[in-house]
């Protein structure tokens, strides 16, 4: 159950984090996608707190420490630096350890007793590799500007 709630909990993190990037970004097109990727983000918070509940835990709504203090390297560094070029940047850096958190509990077979459990993670995680495409879209965008 812990390795659910710490997966929950990161998932969390990456809502925030992509309301925090739509609400930074001044690029129309990148607010909307960063937004619809929120929305898609809190869905699949949604499924991992339902799974949670049905092994017995409680649902999840607090997100971790190291995602505040991602969130406040966000504002600082668009502060500095072109704000959507830095939104996309800092997505991506959160996509990229988001996907690196889930694939390690798949592929470390830490549920693989749980399948149910392990359906849902794996189901986060095609979630997230959609995100990461987006957001990796929009990082070679910006590159290519600078």
């Amino acid at each position: 159950m812990k390795t659910l709630e710490t997966l929950t909990d990161t998932a969390i993190d990456s809502v925030r984090g992509y309301e925090l990037v739509a609400e930074r970004a001044d690029n129309p097109a990148v607010k909307t996608a960063f937004r619809d990727r929120a929305q898609n983000r809190r869905e699949t918070v949604a499924k991992l707190n339902d799974e949670l509940v049905r092994v017995g835990g409680e649902a999840r709504t607090e997100g971790t420490v190291t995602g505040d203090l991602h969130r406040i390297w966000t504002k600082l560094t668009d502060r500095l630096f072109d704000s959507n070029k830095a939104a996309t940047d800092n997505a991506e850096e959160g996509e990229d350890y988001i996907r690196k958190k889930f694939e390690a509990v798949i592929d470390g077979g830490l549920l693989k007793d749980e399948p149910k459990t392990l359906m849902v993670i794996e189901n986060a995680l095609t979630e997230i590799r959609a995100g990461e495409r987006i957001t990796d879209m929009f990082e070679e965008r910006y590159e290519e500007a600078a």
